[in-house]
């Protein structure tokens, strides 16, 4: 299985990061270098969308932990949305539903009241 990240800017400032395919210690390393490279360029609000992720191991749910330290450190936030099946279990599961403030629905992230 692949793993693709795809951006679109959200209204009002901010980034939504499209995940699809399988992250795990294969791909997380993909995720935490686009992480890196937003918040270098100034990004301090990261929407993850997981509509389209199918898997998310240990590795995946860490670069999502380390995301959002490096967002807060610079005072901003990293939000995760739309997972379903395994990948919603595993941030129920761990707590970082609440955490990273889960909510099921993905905004469309033209909208202006994408988070």
């Amino acid at each position: 299985m692949t793993f693709t990240i795809a951006y679109a800017r959200l209204d009002g400032g901010g980034v939504c990061l499209r995940l699809a395919g399988e992250l795990d210690i294969s791909t997380a390393p993909a995720l935490n270098a686009a992480i890196d490279r937003l918040a270098d360029e100034g990004e301090r609000q990261l929407l993850v969308d997981l509509s389209e992720l199918n898997f998310c191991d240990s590795t995946g749910i860490a670069a999502f932990v380390r995301g959002d330290n490096r967002a807060s450190a610079d005072g901003g936030w990293l939000r995760v949305t739309g997972a379903t099946g395994r990948v919603q279990r595993v941030l129920q599961v761990t707590g970082l539903a609440e955490v990273l403030r889960y909510d099921a629905d993905t905004p469309d992230p033209t909208s202006p009241s994408a988070p």
